[in-house]
Order: structure tokens, then C-alpha cells, then sequence
């Protein structure tokens, strides 16, 4: 295989993509040897302030080894352009190096377009493609198809709100409207089945529905701009009936009523996308301690204020523990994994079993007590 060494290439003699690959090359080959260890690729990809910094060793070794065809444990300068222009290694290095060339290679974005789309002879990597592993969570955010499905369920919720309000004025505090009287979870009409996902629907007072608005649109959207709207609608709901089973057996005899189950699961399972994508995320650990303490402070002073202190401050707070929790294990096995380790594997199974144990025994206990 022909060697390239770098005090043997003059520039003009290097055509206009291999000078983008060179100028990478040259960035690593930190002992100007005219060749690349493992080791100045992991060091130079470390320490340069991109989103590339994140990258596992693992992920590194890998590049480095398919790449080293002679497995003499360096890359010359021709190996380093066949492996940044295989296709085989878009998943590996697509966002390492798209980086490197926006940042390290000055060049005008509208030449580069219209010469890959005439010439073709553009590199991979300046190219968007679709879920790769080792890609960063945050490029996964789209606005296409665009996120409505929490928009949509905030209007209807906020539509029958108005309508109780319209009707019968003042009815929206006791849920007494034309909707509170067949949507609201009764413990006198258990029969009336599909009241365990329609309270979601009903809200007592404005204070009520305007929280509940805000922070569901606030988490949901941000959800749903990753994982499709598919996804944040099975959170949602099954929250809020899982919220509606727990109220159920441990405060049965109250009447329910509002979205804070399907909210309580919008809140875990953003836990869940951080735990079943810690490698992907920059300051995974940030983000689950922050969400964390919201919601143990939350639950917690509603938990201590109902049971403790028996105030009756009409906060379903077995419906909240419910929605949390349902929330967290099917976001474990229902949100997106950029790339899924063999731990998380056990995590996502682990998962399933329990919601689906769960479940199944809150309706055993929602029909015999």
C-alpha cells in the first residue's frame, strides 16, 4: 500500500477534497510522522472544544481498527481518506467529522453544495443522514413532521374546560359541567370504564388547567420533537390511566379529576431518555439530578401535606406516583436509544416486565376492592 508522508505532499498536487481530508490529517498527526495512532485520535478529538468531545474510547477503537488494514497500528494518510470516505463508517463518524470540517476547515457552505451535488466528490460526512450511532441526542430534534400532538391535546382539554365554563358558569370547580358529569373519574361508576383515561379531561378551576397546560406543553414538546408524536401519546395516556388505577385503590373514594398523571409521566420519562441515553448526552447526569429533585420535592411536600399533615388540598397525589412511575419504565422501553449498550438491554426488559406486572395487577385490585 503507497505511503503518504507528510513532508512528501505538496498541496497543490492534492485535489480540492483530499486538502479537506489533509488538513484533518495534519490536525492529528501531532508528531508530523505521516501517520495516525489511536492514541493522537483519541487525544486530538479530547481536546478540541467540539460537539465531538463526548465520544467513547470505544467508539474511537473502533474507527481505528476497521481503518488500519495493514494492522500495523498507524493509519497513513491513504487509510485515513478510505476510512472517512467508506460508507461503512457513516454511523461511526459522521459527527466527529462534520464537526472538525465546520470548524477547523474555512470554506463557503453554497461552493461546497453546489459542487457535491455536481461533481459528487464530496465526502459522506457533509452530508445529514438519519440515526447513527455514536450520534449526539440533541441532532436528533426535528420540527418535521411538526410536534401537535401535545398541542392538540392542550386545546381539547382547554376546549372542554371553556365549554363547562360557557354552559354552566362556575361549574368547572365543582365538575359539574356537561363534560365533568361523563368524563370525571367517579368511584361510584367504576363500571364506566372509559372514565379511567377521560378525567384527564376535566380540570377543577383555572389555577388547575393552566399548570397543567403549560408544564405538559413544556415537556411534551421537547419529547415529541425527538421520539415522534406516537410516542409521547403512549406516555401520555398510559400514565394517566395508571395514574387513575393507583388513585383508585389507595384513595378510591375521591372523586379525580385533570391531566397530572399524564404530566408525571412527560416528567419521568424524561429521566427515561436521559438513563437510556447517558452516552449520548453531554451533561447526562446534570439532567437527571435536576429533574430528579423536581419531582421528589414535588411529590414529596404533596405526599407529606395529604398523609401526613391530612390536609385535603384535593392534589391526587397517588395519581402523581402512579403517572411517575408508569412514566419512567415505559419511556425506558418506548423512547428512542441512540445507541443501546448491553446494560441497557437488561434495563429496557427489566422494564416491560415490571410495567406490564404492575398493570396488570393495579385492574386485579381496581376490580376487587
Amino acid at each position: 500500500m503507497a505511503r503518504y508522508e507528510s513532508e512528501n505532499i505538496p498541496m497543490e498536487n492534492i485535489g480540492y477534497t483530499d486538502s479537506r481530508h489533509w488538513a484533518i490529517f495534519e490536525q492529528c498527526d501531532t508528531d508530523k510522522n505521516g501517520y495516525i495512532t489511536v492514541d493522537e485520535l483519541a487525544v486530538f478529538i479530547s481536546t478540541h472544544e467540539t460537539s465531538c468531545n463526548f465520544i467513547p474510547r470505544r467508539v474511537i477503537k473502533k474507527i481505528y481498527q476497521n481503518a488500519d488494514k495493514d494492522k500495523d497500528q498507524k493509519l497513513s494518510f491513504q487509510e485515513f481518506v478510505n476510512l472517512v470516505e467508506s460508507q461503512d463508517f457513516q454511523s461511526l463518524v459522521h459527527k466527529c467529522i462534520t464537526t472538525y470540517v465546520h470548524h477547523l476547515i474555512p470554506h463557503p457552505k453554497q461552493e461546497i453544495s453546489l459542487r457535491s451535488a455536481r461533481s459528487g466528490d464530496t465526502p459522506y460526512y457533509l452530508k445529514r443522514s438519519g440515526d447513527q450511532e455514536g450520534a449526539d441526542l440533541c441532532d436528533e430534534y426535528s420540527c418535521f413532521p411538526p410536534p401537535v400532538f401535545m398541542l392538540l391535546i392542550s386545546i381539547l382539554e382547554f376546549a372542554l374546560f371553556i365549554t363547562d365554563e360557557l354552559t354552566q358558569e362556575g361549574s368547572s370547580l365543582t365538575a359539574t359541567g356537561v363534560t365533568g358529569r361523563y368524563l370525571l373519574y367517579d368511584p361510584d361508576k367504576k363500571k364506566e370504564i372509559w372514565r379511567f383515561v377521560t378525567y384527564m379531561f376535566v380540570h377543577i378551576g383555572y389555577n388547575h388547567i393552566i399548570t397543567n397546560l403549560v408544564v405538559q406543553l413544556a415537556l411534551g414538546i421537547p419529547l415529541e420533537m425527538v421520539n415522534k408524536w406516537w410516542r409521547v401519546l403512549l406516555i401520555y395516556f398510559l400514565g394517566g390511566i395508571a395514574g387513575s388505577l393507583a388513585h383508585s385503590i389507595i384513595d378510591g373514594e375521591i372523586r379525580l379529576g385533570g391531566a397530572s398523571g399524564g404530566v408525571y409521566a412527560l416528567m419521568t420519562a424524561h429521566l427515561a431518555q436521559v438513563i437510556m441515553n447517558w452516552d449520548s448526552l453531554r451533561f447526562a447526569s446534570v439532567q437527571l439530578v435536576v429533574f430528579g429533585l423536581i419531582i421528589s420535592i414535588d411529590l414529596g411536600t404533596a405526599s407529606y401535606q395529604r398523609y401526613y399533615l391530612q390536609e385535603l388540598n384535593g392534589i391526587g397525589v397517588t395519581c402523581h406516583l402512579g403517572g411517575a412511575l408508569a412514566g419512567l419504565l415505559v419511556g425506558i422501553y418506548v423512547l428512542r436509544n441512540i445507541h443501546q449498550t448491553t446494560l441497557e438491554k437488561y434495563i429496557w426488559w427489566a422494564a416491560l416486565v415490571l410495567y406490564i406486572f404492575l398493570m396488570i395487577g393495579a385492574i386485579v385490585a381496581t376490580i376487587v376492592i
